[in-house]
């Protein structure tokens, strides 16, 4: 259906704009601040949306040890890792590293769970990893202008935490994916996983050390940054992938919904009025053409 299809690309446009509206109060508070109050307004709007649909009523207790282990690593580790590489990369980049995501997902699945792994699986895993290192190596820092894409800092820190953020999304979605499959409902279960996260995330807050602290107070302006962020992200763009999945081809929907390394592309174009490098390009139409591959082999 074409509804559906609207849909993915829908939710893939509302994360680009998400990363986009995000990286200047990341760079202002911090990726841990930032992420702190994210999740902590997320997890309000999930428990609420459960609350008033009486979803939680039914949900099974023994599910709940399971997800909050898989918040601990995807969320809080794995989105907290994501958003100091997007400090430090810029969004393009981190989006494409980030897109690591899949192919790990696919390794840890035939490992833990075993999972069938297809030819078209394994090169999808292949081309997935050439872009990435097109991202990396294809584009040189120096020669790059300053924006809100630049590379800050040393470019090594940022491809590890991208790592380590697509190494926390893969692992706590291998561990939420068996009792998704069970048929719970996902609004609850994101409420729980986003709950765990978002309390690690507070007590981190007490630590005595500045990297647990945020780098400016918090204003008006930058809590209202935080708020359409985690709206646009988890909100309209999970919203529309979860209608999209209801209606419409898994994998086209899966494949569609993964293109965010190429939509924030013309969206920074549009936002700096600076055109992105051709490599920046290349990159990202490769990443997803192996997502797309991976996604193909799994339906």
């Amino acid at each position: 259906m074409l509804i559906a299809e609207l849909a993915a690309l829908g939710a893939a446009l509302c994360w680009g704009l998400s990363g986009l509206i995000s990286i200047g109060a990341i760079r202002k508070l911090g990726p841990l601040a930032f992420n702190r109050v994210r999740m902590s307004l997320v997890f309000l709007m999930l428990a609420g949306t459960s609350l008033l649909t009486g979803a939680w009523l039914d949900f099974p207790e023994s599910t709940i040890p399971t997800l909050m282990i898989s918040g601990l690593i995807g969320i809080f580790l794995g989105d907290t890792a994501l958003f100091g590489s997007l400090q430090r990369l810029g969004p393009s980049r981190a989006a494409v590293v980030f897109a690591l995501h899949a192919p790990m997902t696919v390794i840890m699945g035939w490992f833990l769970l075993g999972e069938h792994l297809e030819v078209l699986t394994l090169a999808g895993c292949g081309i997935v990893t050439t872009g990435v290192i097109i991202a990396i190596l294809g584009r040189k820092s120096n020669e790059e202008p300053q924006n809100m894409d630049s590379t800050q800092g040393r470019l090594r820190y940022g491809i590890l935490l991208g790592l380590l953020g697509a190494f926390g999304q893969a692992a706590g979605a291998i561990i939420a994916r068996p009792v998704m499959a069970e048929g719970v409902d996902p609004v609850t279960a994101s409420a729980v996983r986003v709950g765990i996260a978002a309390l690690c995330l507070i007590f981190t807050g007490f630590i005595p050390n500045p990297l647990f602290r945020s780098k400016t107070a918090f204003t008006l302006k930058l809590l209202a940054v935080i708020i359409i962020s985690g709206f646009l992200a988890m909100g309209v763009g999970m919203t529309l992938l979860l209608y999209g999945l209801a209606i419409g081809d898994a994998g086209v929907v899966a494949t569609l919904s993964a293109t965010t390394p190429v939509m924030i592309l013309p969206l920074l174009w549009i936002t700096t009025g600076i055109r992105p490098p051709l490599i920046a390009w290349i990159s990202a139409v490769v990443t997803v053409l192996g997502i797309a591959l991976i996604t193909i082999s799994w339906n």
